[in-house]
């Protein structure tokens, strides 16, 4: 039986497909309606002076210039079709062909991008950048699982490492090792009857629990699984969050537009885990029987 005719190879498929198709409709959404960090490294002197005077502009000038922002806003907004067209690419994937799907790599190299514009602007703490190894990587593995050799050894090695960083850096913030989001904090009190000290252990609990996930990921047998499960768990009501604890009714149509996307982003923390989840067993059962 292949991967493909395996009905827990092809649900682990679907859940990675899923996660692809959300990340790139939340992303391109977000950058249709709204705005992205490129001013982070458009509008930063020390970085782009010495380019803008290379080409004979004035720096002045160009800061300054309405046509400069409108060139950025424009900029912002192909990447989100971008996006988007990868989104149809990640849902068509079969029938796309090697050549179509060759657009899940260059969406990745845009989510990588902007991984680094947010690492620039959170004044390059690793952490800011490597907690989105999942959400670059997701592409990728789809590519990998449709074009590729599929789910092996090295493949499910180099996709835990993805979810290990992820969470690592989560726990990272959440414990306070940079600066702890004011959000992080905003959701625990919205989504629990805490006082500040009791949100602040809430979530120093929630980080060590993710730094011993991380390390189960890659222990045998039942620890990696157990680990998987917790990602699948805590993954969905990180990112369900965004929507629960900024919810109310009276305006539910606003609330939906601004908290939607940053959920749909997300859906690779806990999908992905899932779809490891689901086929580490009959990995197991194949190298049984090929040791038999």
């Amino acid at each position: 039986m292949t991967q493909f005719e395996s009905r827990k190879y092809a649900f682990a498929f679907r859940a990675v497909q899923v996660a692809a198709v959300l990340l790139f409709l939340g992303r391109g959404y977000e950058f249709l309606v709204f705005d992205a960090p490129f001013r982070t490294l458009l509008w930063d002197e020390d970085w782009m002076r010495p380019v803008v005077e290379a080409f004979g502009g004035d720096w002045t000038t160009y800061v300054r210039s309405p046509r400069t922002d409108a060139n950025i806003t424009t900029a912002v907004r192909i990447f989100g079709v971008l996006y988007i067209m990868c989104a149809v690419v990640a849902l068509f994937v079969r029938r796309v062909g090697r050549v179509g799907a060759k657009l899940l790599w260059l969406g990745a190299a845009g989510l990588l991008f902007l991984a680094v514009l947010f690492w620039k602007e959170k004044f390059f703490a690793y952490g800011q950048l490597l907690e989105y190894a999942l959400q670059v990587g997701t592409p990728l593995l789809l590519h990998r699982l449709t074009y590729g050799s599929g789910w092996t050894e090295r493949t499910v090695l180099v996709t835990k490492t993805l979810i290990a960083l992820t969470f690592i850096c989560h726990g990272l913030y959440a414990v306070g090792y940079y600066p702890r989001p004011a959000n992080y904090l905003g959701m625990v009190l919205s989504a629990f009857p805490l006082s500040n000290d009791g949100a602040r252990t809430f979530l120093n609990v929630a980080a060590y629990l993710d730094f011993a996930a991380a390390i189960g990921l890659f222990l045998p047998g039942r620890g990696a699984r157990v680990a998987l499960l917790y990602c699948v768990l805590w993954g969905f009501l990180t990112s369900f969050a965004r929507i629960y604890t900024n919810f109310y009714p009276d305006f539910w149509m606003e609330t939906l537009r601004q908290w939607v996307h940053p959920f749909l982003v997300r859906t690779p923390h806990f999908l992905v885990p899932l779809a490891v989840w689901l086929i580490l067993p009959e990995m197991s059962k194949v190298s049984k029987t090929l040791n038999v």
